[in-house]
């Protein structure tokens, strides 16, 4: 009797302990650092390598705790419970960022952004809204396994009040986030688990009795989604072509780059963007909803991008065979929010910010550990090995994330010295912190603008050479021009401003620059000059502003001169 009570409390403790691990590791998308720039993660990246160490402390007590019950080596790191840790990991921050958003709404606490009201933990309400989708299904399927009221213990009613509140709170919030992609994933993915959960034999009878009627209203059903999502589509139809305009461009650079881009998605697309428009066959809409993104929105095509199509392809087949095991073990919570997941990330960005990451390395390995129990010990043994490794290069890069960190504040020390246009100074603390961001397209701009500032053009196209590595910002080329025009080399400037031109053609500033090139008295074009004139003054612009009333004006104050002085 002793030795079952004993027993029990191993268990208990085993339980706890493996839990608050998953739990640490998913607790990663509550982590907000203000104190850094809008959208930056490294702080949670510093978290997530903390929490790491922290979860391997806790697997080596569960190691020890298994050694001290005598449990058989068979038994020994056998976790046949992650299913449900990640479950119940997920659905706790799920309500957590519910009520999140919740407190946003009612002027509680403050947004993640200043144009969004409800971003939850998030920087943009369009990720938030896909995290909420993410672990709607989990909550849907606790609910629906959790059969009758009466018949159940405490701790399961309690589960399915959970999930009942959890789902409630979602749903609550999903409208308000407004984003499309999120609605389409959840309402997919609900379907699936609801469908999953059916009786085969009810189902049956059911189908032989009503067949036409089930037809017909599935026929309904088929077309009111179609309706739904043409409705959906023209609730932000320059979003939704935008989108379309992305994933044509990002095809494009596939094609040229089938090995992958090793200079990044950034170089690839900005430079298929500028060629596709320089052959001119294009379409106004396109002009018109063309930009400069930071991702593809479909994470897909940016994989096939930069990895190579066959390394796609393998991700592809990784992810596919878990979740098949997944289905087949019965864990259709899990499977659920995956399909949210894969459905979520042809339309966003999701697997560039930690929290997805780590949310979807956990669903893998959720759905697949029942093909890691029918492993041998050697293939375990292996596995574990992999584990500590990884854990390892964790913890090492830890104190590189740590530096980044603090790079990130004397960066913002240095933007006052920016600002105020103390640019020699600014110059100064910007090459100092260079090391640890000189892969961030911002602090690239801004030192090589800098630089520009100061007159030194040459450091400057340095520093923005490799800034095209990761924006497609026309802006670059543009100060590129100038720093060529400054250096009196102005045939390399107009084909920076030409480049800029055809990257993003609704933009006035590069006919601008363009117009003040050809009014140089070395480089005097009266042609093009009259040509950059005329689109400058009746081109319409994307957006108004002040800034191209004014680039109108001085384009017919060069005009004014250069006519005096022919006269």
């Amino acid at each position: 009797m002793i030795k079952l009570r004993v027993h029990s409390i191993g268990n208990i403790a085993i339980v706890m302990v493996l839990f608050t691990a998953v739990c640490s590791l998913l607790s990663l998308v509550c982590v907000t650092t203000p104190e850094l720039p809008v959208g930056e993660t490294i702080g949670q990246w510093i978290w997530f390598g903390k929490v790491t160490l922290f979860s391997a402390g806790c697997v080596i007590v569960v190691f020890l705790l298994q050694l001290l019950r005598r449990d058989s080596w068979k038994e020994i790191l056998f976790f046949p419970n992650i299913p449900v840790y990640v479950s119940w990991s997920l659905m706790i921050m799920g309500g957590i960022e519910a009520i999140w958003g919740l407190r946003q709404l009612f002027g509680f606490s403050a947004s993640g952004h200043l144009q969004y009201v409800l971003t939850g933990s998030f920087f943009n309400p369009g990720p938030y809204a896909g995290y909420l989708a993410m672990v709607l299904p989990i909550c849907l399927h606790q609910y629906i396994s959790i059969v009758g009221w009466k018949q159940v213990n405490f701790s399961r009613k309690m589960g399915k009040l959970a999930a009942v509140v959890i789902g409630f709170l979602i749903l609550c919030m999903l409208p308000a986030t407004m984003s499309r992609s999120a609605w389409g994933a959840a309402v997919i993915g609900c379907v699936w688990v609801t469908y999953m959960h059916r009786d085969n034999r009810k189902w049956n009878i059911l189908w032989c009795r009503y067949k036409k009627f089930y037809i017909l209203s599935g026929v309904g059903v088929f077309f009111i989604f179609v309706l739904g999502g043409v409705g959906i589509f023209f609730l932000k139809p320059d979003s939704a072509l935008g989108r379309l305009f992305m994933w044509k461009i990002t095809c494009q650079a596939i094609a040229e780059y089938p090995q992958g881009c090793d200079k990044g998605f950034a170089f690839a697309y900005g430079e298929a963007q500028e060629n596709y428009f320089a052959r001119g066959h294009y379409a106004e809409w396109e002009e018109r909803v063309a930009g400069s993104p930071e991702y593809a929105f479909n994470e897909y095509l940016e994989l096939a991008l930069t990895k190579g199509i066959a390394v796609c392809a393998m991700m592809m087949i990784i992810t596919l065979g878990c979740l098949r095991i997944g289905i087949q073990s019965g864990r259709y919570g899990i499977c659920g929010a995956m399909i949210v997941l894969l459905i979520f990330s042809f339309s966003s960005y999701p697997m560039h910010l930690p929290a997805f990451i780590v949310a979807y390395v956990c669903l893998l390995l959720a759905c697949g550990i029942g093909g890691v129990m029918g492993l041998s010990q050697g293939q375990k043994q292996r596995i574990l090995i992999l584990c500590v490794c990884f854990i390892v290069w964790v913890g090492g890069y830890n104190e590189k994330w740590r530096q980044e960190k603090n790079a990130y504040g004397k960066w913002e020390n240095a933007k006052m010295l920016y600002r105020s246009g103390a640019y020699m100074s600014t110059n100064e603390a910007y090459r100092e912190i260079y090391p640890h961001l000189k892969e961030k397209r911002r602090y690239l701009f801004e030192y090589a603008h800098s630089l520009h500032k100061a007159g030194l053009y040459n450091e400057s196209n340095e520093y923005l050479d490799e800034a095209c590595k990761y924006s497609t910002d026309p802006m670059i080329l543009n100060i590129m021009g100038k720093n060529y025009q400054g250096m009196h080399c102005y045939k390399r400037a107009e084909l920076c401003l030409l480049s800029s031109v055809h990257r993003l053609p609704s933009r006035i500033y590069p006919y601008y620059l363009l117009a003040k090139l050809y009014a140089e008295p070395d480089f005097r074009n009266e042609e093009k000059f009259e040509e950059m004139k005329r689109i400058v003054l009746t081109k319409k612009p994307k957006v108004y502003s002040v800034a191209i009333e004014e680039m109108r004006k001085e384009v017919e104050e060069i005009s004014k001169v250069l006519e005096s002085f022919e006269k």
